[in-house]
């Protein structure tokens, strides 16, 4: 007989047949596999997916927000103030330039000015 591979005592043969069960048999852990792979698909939900998706929600609600005169830091690094907006553009002055930057690549609204909060 083999040496047991894990603290539970399983043998080589008890791995492998939970690993490679024909087809049409449940083997005897078949049931502890799904809930194996359940609680790891659980896992991946609520630590990777859902995060992601509120944190996408929040930086969507933010450009939605988004008005001409708001002080901005896009995703490259530039800080400027927002003079014009289409609808997936927004043109930034920054210094005496002015650039057209991609409405997504806003990384964050750093205040805003006094018109835009009295309204």
């Amino acid at each position: 007989m083999a040496t047991p591979l894990h603290p539970i005592g399983l043998t080589m043969h008890a791995s492998y047949a939970l690993l490679f069960t024909p087809s049409g048999q449940q083997g005897p852990a078949a049931g502890w596999f799904v809930f194996q792979l359940a609680a790891v698909f659980a896992i991946i939900y609520f630590m990777i997916l859902r995060p992601q998706k509120k944190q996408r929600e929040r930086h969507n609600q933010l450009l939605a927000s988004l008005q001409k005169g708001d002080k901005v830091l896009t995703s490259g690094g530039i800080l400027g103030e927002v003079v014009h907006l289409k609808d997936d553009e927004v043109t930034v002055k920054s210094g005496e330039a002015r650039l057209v930057i991609v409405r997504s690549n806003i990384a964050n609204i750093l205040n805003r000015s006094i018109e835009a909060k009295s309204q």
